[in-house]
Formats: C-alpha cells, structure tokens, sequence
C-alpha cells in the first residue's frame, strides 16, 4: 500500500464508523471495559473491524478509545496497558489486510480522570506515551488523537505522540454547536490554528452533536488552513427511546453530509458515536467518484485568532489589591451565621470598617459546618457596610460545573477577591454522611482561575469576557510534612496565586524555616494568621489535636500557671500581640489575617495597637 498520507492528499479516505454503538449492539453491557474486549472476546473486535472494512472503510481505528493507565484502572486492568493495545492493533490489522490502514485510536485522559485540571504534565505525557509507544510499535498508520474537548491536553497527547516516532498524526477536537452556525467556547478556526501550528499532520472534528455542527467546524477551519482535514459525526443526537439512547440520523442523512464534507475539501471522512457500517456504506455510495475538492483557503498565519488576555495588575483588580504588598495590610474573619439572620456578621464588619481594617475575609463551610454562603455575605457586606471582603472558596460541595457557574456569578457581582482551598472533609462537621465531591483540588483551582482571568473557562474555551480575580491561597507554616507543603506552595504561586494566608503561627522560628524553604519561590504578599489563645485547654488542643499547630513550651506554661479563666485570655491576647508586633517588624510579612478575639469584634481594636 502507499504511504497513508499519500492517499489522504491525492485520493481521499472513508473511514470507520462507531466501534463502542456496535458492541453494544452485540450485547456487551456498558459497564463492561470495552477495550479489554481485544484480549477476552476478540472475535467481537475482529467482525466489527470486517463489516467496516467490508462496507468500503479505507482506514479503521482500533478499539482503543480508552486503552489508557487511568480508565484501564477503573476495571482493574491498569497493569495490562500493552497488552490490550497490542491486541487491538492486532485485530484491527488482521481485518484491513491490504485493503485498509490502521489507525491507533487515542482518547482523553479527562475522560475517566476528572482531576486533570490538577494532574502534572509529565505525569499526563507518561500515560499518552506509554499507549502510544505500544501502538506504534505495533505499526499502525496514523495515530488517531480524537474525541479532545481541551486544546491543552490535545497539544500535550500530540506532543507526546510526536516524540515517540514519526508516524503520521491525526488530531480531532469535538466542539460544541449550538445552531446557526455558532459555536459556544472553542472556536474551529481558533482550533484548527493551534493544531497546524503544533504540526499535526491531520487536522478535524469528531463528535460536535452531528453531521450539522462538523459541517460547520470544517467549513470555518478549511478557511485557516491548508492541512489535510477530517470530519468524523456522530450520526445526530441522542434521543431516548423506550429506554434506550439511540442515534436516529438515517444512512442517507449522514451521507448526504458526507458528500458536502468532499465539497469543502476535507480528505478524511467517516463518523462517530452511532454511526454504523450500514451509514459507511452508503457514504461509501455518495463518494464513490468524488475525490476531496481543491482547497482555496488561508495559512494559520494569515488567519492566527489568538486569545490575548493582558494580565491586570493587582491594584486594577479591587480596591484590596491597590494597597496590596504596598503596607502592612490587614484582613479579619467574619464568620456567616448559621441561619438566615446576618445581622451580627454585618455589625462586625462596620465596626471593623470603622478601625480601617483593609478588608474581611469570609470561610466556606469551615471544619464542614453548613451556614450562610460566604458569596451571599459578600454580597450583603458589599451593600450594607461597603467594606472589600475576601471570600474563601473551597472544592469540597461542588464539581467542576458548579465551581465555574458560582465564580462566573461572583465577578458578575464584584466579588473579585476570592483565597481558594482546597476545603475540609465532610467527616469533621455535623453531616459526616455528605458527599465530598473534590473534582480539584486548591492548587487545580487556583488554575482554573487563572484561566478565567485570561479569558478562558476551566476547559481552556473562550468565554466573551475575562473576570479579574485577585487569587489568594492558604499556607501552613507548621505543616507535618513540611516538604510537602513547600511544594504544594510552589505549585499555588506557579499556578496563579497572588496573595497568601497562613495558618496561624505562634512561634517566629517556624516562620523562619518556611521562608528559608522558600527562598527560590517568587514572592507575593504574605498574610501571617493571628488567632488568640481563648485558654490553656484551648491551647492544649490546638497543639496537640491539629495537624501543624505548635503552641511554644513557654507559652502553655504561662497559661497553666494563670489562676483564672480571665487571667488566661488575657495571656492569649498578649501572645497574639507579640505576635503580631514581630510580624509587622519581619520584612517577608505583609499583613495579618486575623481571627476576632474570642469572637468578638470589638476586641481587634485592643490587639492591632501594638501596630500602632
């Protein structure tokens, strides 16, 4: 056979259809790994591969969508990688013969990990690679990347792809149409630039709702570029039926489009999800004497539609940010209450108004207790007071949907200070039943964000306008394991944090560790966390029951010998002082976030004097 790309210029190709709507169909349950079918039922793989091929396909994928580490994992059958991809490439090849290529099909990893957003890259490249390596040691044709939603994660599956070896690459985004020919977040044309400028040998559309929507992509994207181009439906939506989600988009409906896709040029055509070898087969019919139609269309460099986000500065993000890193700054918590009343949250936040408090920080559920949103007191402070807040916003209660949703809703209303973590387990609160969701984590998120700020949603897709979040994250200086959480603070100032807070600190020589730790970090402002010891079992507590607290020796001791309840706090309080004076005096400190004297507001007056 020639070269495949060879073909694909010159004559054009009819690819496969849907290799999981015809397992299904043979009476595999979904809950079954369909990958791992090549190794226990391989006559399966091997007949639908023949009915394609016998219904005029010139290329067929093999059944190895989600081959991958990950989504093997779930079933168990993470260890049998090479296994199952070996044997797919083997049956794939056994049924083209001479009359068809091979193509490795490659999925997202997002797909069955839905923590990616926090996944390291090299840990990403690792699990494209180890798949992809085994494909094409195999010898398929191409290597067929498809089904991708995040351009970031397609550029690293290629990038992956392409250091393995110089075997042909394929690379499909699946868009969404949303009618009239408009798309919502990723644009073709902004796609298909990407793709040719990485280098992808091939460039399409997989998916996108129907024949409809890629007809659409492939028109915008064959004005970019002068690549080769695929186009690969789903043959329409879904629809249930007695139960059932079946795709209803007739053989001559799919071929129909599949003439239109020749029309435009694209070289590479078949489908997706619920297309079948009945539809191959009459889109082989349309295109029996049609070869792709010349191309008249731009390079990537003459339509380049690049989504250019300038940073904005702190002091352009929120009247907080102005003064931020610029003086010793300073944050109090205001706790939302546990019912409907917000009265005495909003006395203390005009109280602290009044003392010319920077701003006051609100929690998310702190220890997994269930009160007021702090968005919605944000709201109310912002109304009723006029003081900056600074809302805490945690990963624990929402996935990533909700998250997007709730962050898009809080800049709409000018809450644009927000210090993201990751949250506590529902265990530690009164709901030990509720679902911990934690789609991300804090350092995830605080990506995600960063992307919003640049314009981008959580899946890297355009979004008309660009929030201005000024992003925080918390620290602890105490932590166990301190090598972690140096790390873990690299990964938050790497990912976008622009401020942090630290747990609070009562002994200075921790403070010292963790900056010497973090000396090669870039630096941002630093808030140190200042909460008054309420008592000796108070302090008892804390140093022994909470990961990372240490209460100094000297300090318990002082507590110990007070005589009475009274005598302790007072104790507490000039702890927090000293506390607060050697911070103001520490040039790596820039300001203090801290907690309301034995909760009460009107205390803070006496304990920030010391800055006086």
């Amino acid at each position: 056979m020639k070269p495949f790309l060879e073909v694909l210029t010159d004559e054009g190709l009819l690819a496969d259809g849907a290799i999981g709507t015809e397992i299904y169909k043979r009476g595999i349950f979904i809950n079954r790994c369909f990958d791992e079918l090549n190794v226990s039922n391989p006559s399966i793989i091997r007949d639908i591969h023949q009915d394609y091929v016998n219904a005029g396909s010139g290329i067929i994928e093999t059944n190895t969508f989600t081959a991958n580490r990950p989504a093997l994992a779930a079933h168990g059958f993470e260890n049998r990688v090479d296994e199952i991809n070996r044997a797919g490439v083997k049956l794939a090849r056994e049924a083209a013969g001479s009359k068809a290529y091979v193509a490795g099909s490659v999925g997202p990893i997002s797909w069955t990990k839905k923590d990616t957003g926090g996944m390291e890259r090299e840990e990403m490249v690792s699990i494209f690679s180890e798949q992809i390596k085994v494909l094409t040691d195999e010898g398929v044709d191409a290597i067929l990347l498809e089904t991708f939603t995040h351009l970031d994660e397609l550029h690293i599956a290629y990038q992956a792809a392409r250091a393995v070896g110089d075997t042909p690459i394929i690379t499909q985004v699946s868009l969404k149409y949303v009618g009239e020919g408009d798309f919502e977040g990723v644009l073709p044309e902004y796609a298909a630039v990407a793709m040719d400028h990485w280098g992808a040998d091939v460039i399409g559309v997989n998916c996108c709702d129907g024949p409809q929507g890629v007809f659409e992509a492939v028109k915008r994207m064959a004005a970019v570029t002068h690549k080769p181009l695929s186009a690969m439906p789903n043959a329409g939506l879904p629809q249930m039926v007695q139960g059932r989600l079946l795709y209803l988009a007739s053989p001559e409906y799919l071929a129909e489009y599949a003439r239109r896709y020749a029309q435009l040029g694209v070289a590479l055509i078949g489908g997706c999800c619920g297309t079948t070898p009945e539809h191959i087969r009459e889109m082989k019919r349309f295109l029996k004497a049609m070869k792709p139609a010349t191309r008249i269309g731009g390079t990537a460099s003459q339509h380049e539609e690049r989504i250019v986000v300038s940073a904005i500065p702190a002091s352009e993000k929120s009247e907080f940010g102005k003064t931020l890193g610029k003086k010793f700054s300073l944050s109090v918590e205001v706790d939302p209450p546990l019912g409907i009343d917000p009265k005495k949250a909003l006395d203390g936040a005009k109280i602290l108004q009044d003392m010319g408090i920077d701003a006051v920080n609100i929690a998310d559920g702190p220890r997994a207790m269930a009160r007021m949103s702090p968005l919605a007191l944000a709201v109310l402070i912002k109304e009723k007071v006029g003081i900056e807040s600074i809302v805490h916003y945690c990963c624990r209660d929402r996935n990533l949907l909700g998250i997007q949703m709730d962050l898009i809703g809080a800049s709409a209303l000018g809450l644009n200070n927000v210090l993201l973590v990751t949250g506590d387990p529902p265990k530690m609160g009164h709901y030990p039943e509720a679902s911990a969701v934690f789609d991300i984590d804090s350092v995830g998120l605080i990506r995600f964000v960063s992307n919003l700020n640049r314009g981008l949603d959580f899946a890297r897709r355009p979004i008309k306008q660009a929030t201005k979040f000024l992003i925080g994250c918390g620290v602890n200086p105490g932590a166990v394991d301190i090598d972690l959480e140096v790390e873990r603070y690299k990964q938050k100032v790497e990912s976008g944090a622009e401020f942090v807070f630290s747990q609070p600190i009562y002994d200075p020589k921790l403070l010292e560790d963790f900056f010497n730790r973090t000396a090669d970090i870039p630096k941002i402002p630093f808030f140190i966390g200042i909460l008054p010891l309420a008592s000796l079992r108070n302090a008892e507590f804390l140093h022994n029951e909470v990961p990372g607290m240490q209460i100094p020796k000297h300090v318990l001791d002082k507590l110990g010998k007070a005589a009475t309840h009274e005598a302790q706090q007072d104790i507490g309080l000039s702890v927090a002082k000293e506390s607060l004076r050697a911070a103001r005096n520490n040039d790596g400190v820039n300001g203090a976030y801290i907690f309301p004297p034995f909760g009460k507001y009107g205390m803070i007056k006496d304990l920030i004097k010391v800055l006086k």
